[in-house]
């Protein structure tokens, strides 16, 4: 038995208004397609919903529980409609986001409390994981969005730089030069240092080497870590000093100290995404995401 939404439709009128002549003006067509749609109706159901003469239209006990179910179907249609509406109009679902550890310090609770508040019905999925990680689920389609340090993407995946960020000098407290307002690189010289993986993020390992040797010195890499927090860890545990995205110092790790120096390299945090095919969702997420770090970035921002 096949009903469709317009013999559902047909039939709730001529129910509730017990006349075919006032249902088929109520649905602005004539009677004679209405009493053809309802014989059609009462003959792929097996029973009659209607007893009528000339004067007289009521329901039959089939047609009455009948009309029930019709108001269910009817609603239950336009539910499914709006769903599918409100998902393709990425106003329902949900979003897998990538994000490394250090965006912790970069705002990234607030402007997903900005994204939630802007997009009720969607729900957020966070996964904390290291750049390279997130440039392959991206690709993948395994996740949606991604928060990654500075790396470089493949073709299918786009990408945008939302902060740029100078580099801090991280000692231990107890560190000989802890108390100082401010540092030269080349101070460190003879110090064991902790860098960013190479593994995982070459680009940050390379940035932070160079800056070491314009300085005038090889750094003496003793440790190598998968985050930035990780670092500044090891550093609060005394195990080497190192250089870490200005942000880090809203960590309030104890045992530890971030000293500003004089230096060109910035530290470059990006979103991510797959360049398509992709949905209405991940694309108003993305452009709320660029919105509120240009505004961030804007003179007179609050920090």
């Amino acid at each position: 038995m096949d009903l469709d939404a317009r013999q559902l439709r047909y039939f709730v009128a001529v129910a509730e208004e017990l006349s075919f002549s006032r249902a088929a003006k109520r649905l602005h067509l004539s009677q004679p397609p209405l009493s053809y749609a309802i014989k059609q109706l009462e003959e792929s159901l097996g029973a009659p919903l209607f007893l009528r003469n000339s004067r007289h239209v009521e329901l039959t006990a089939a047609g009455r529980a009948f009309y029930k179910e019709a108001l269910f179907l009817l609603r239950r249609n336009a539910d499914v409609a709006g769903l599918v509406a409100r998902i393709h109009a990425g106003l329902q679902g949900h979003i897998k986001i990538g994000f490394v550890g250090s965006m912790l310090y970069r705002k990234l609770p607030v402007v997903l409390k900005r994204c939630k508040d802007h997009y009720p019905g969607i729900e957020h999925a966070l996964l904390e994981m290291n750049s390279a990680e997130q440039i392959e689920l991206v690709e993948r389609g395994g996740i949606d969005i991604g928060f990654i340090h500075a790396n470089p993407v493949p073709e299918a995946v786009s990408a945008e730089a939302l902060i740029v960020e100078p580099f801090s000098i991280c000692l231990p407290a107890s560190h000989r030069l802890a108390d100082q307002s401010a540092l030269k690189l080349i101070d460190l010289a003879n110090e064991e240092f902790i860098f960013f993986s190479r593994a995982f993020s070459p680009v940050y390992y390379e940035t932070l080497f160079a800056m070491c040797v314009h300085a005038g010195f090889l750094p003496n890499v003793r440790h190598e870590a998968r985050h930035w927090l990780s670092v500044a860890s090891l550093v609060s545990r005394e195990m080497g000093v190192s250089i870490v995205p200005r942000c880090l110092a809203a960590s309030e790790l104890p045992g530890i100290r971030f000293l500003p120096f004089s230096h060109k390299q910035r530290s470059v945090t990006s979103v991510i995404w797959r360049h398509a095919p992709v949905s209405q969702t991940t694309e108003n997420h993305v452009q709320l995401i660029k919105q509120f770090y240009a505004d961030e970035g804007r003179p007179g921002a609050p920090t």
